[in-house]
């Protein structure tokens, strides 16, 4: 059977036992519609343990802090810091506190709710660079319409009230637009 490469085909033309699907044996099923969709809870839990370079980071957003390493070879500092430059591959002693401010590199406006904490759709997610920062970090806008959020915006971190603050990415509830001229896209070049 010659087969063009350009034509669209369903999974019933490819070859026998590349693609099968069980049949579906529904109890009482006899003439109802099948089920079309179904929703079932579902938590995945994690066990993480950071090492010193990413302990400090935890421990420095507990301060409302945000902490990087600087590579000794380019002087670049990363976010969070993972212990070694992923330029140079040397180790990275050197603790730099970077931002708070920062400029956004990239974002998405997004129309569908995830999780118990999402904020109401449509939201952005971004992309923020902190001031002195090689990479930039995730995080959700808010304090502002999703249509007016641009590349190059500066931002700043809302943080949690002080009783609520943990070694946790969770310290900053969003940021927020700050009253300084936007950085020109060619300023972000790398960072996007």
């Amino acid at each position: 059977m010659s087969v063009d490469p350009t034509e669209d085909r369903s999974v019933s033309v490819l070859p026998d036992g590349l693609w099968t699907q069980p049949v579906a044996d529904v109890p009482g099923g006899d003439g109802e519609d099948p089920v079309r969709r179904l929703t079932v809870p579902a938590a995945m839990r994690y066990d993480y343990t950071p090492g010193l370079a990413q302990s400090r980071f935890l421990r420095g957003l507990a301060e409302k802090k945000i902490l990087g390493e600087r590579c000794p070879v380019t002087g670049d500092v990363y976010v969070p810091p993972r212990g070694v430059s992923p330029v140079s591959g040397l180790r990275t002693t050197e603790q730099v506190e970077v931002g708070p401010s920062a400029t956004i590199t990239a974002f998405c406006v997004v129309h569908i709710g995830f999780g118990v904490n999402a904020p109401p759709t449509p939201f952005v997610s971004a992309l923020f660079l902190p001031d002195g920062a090689a990479v930039s970090l995730y995080g959700t806008m808010g304090e502002v319409s999703h249509e007016d959020v641009r590349i190059g915006m500066r931002v700043e971190p809302v943080w949690v009230d002080d009783d609520q603050l943990t070694t946790s990415m969770e310290n900053i509830r969003y940021w927020r637009p700050i009253d300084e001229p936007d950085v020109p896209a060619d300023e972000l070049k790398g960072h996007m």
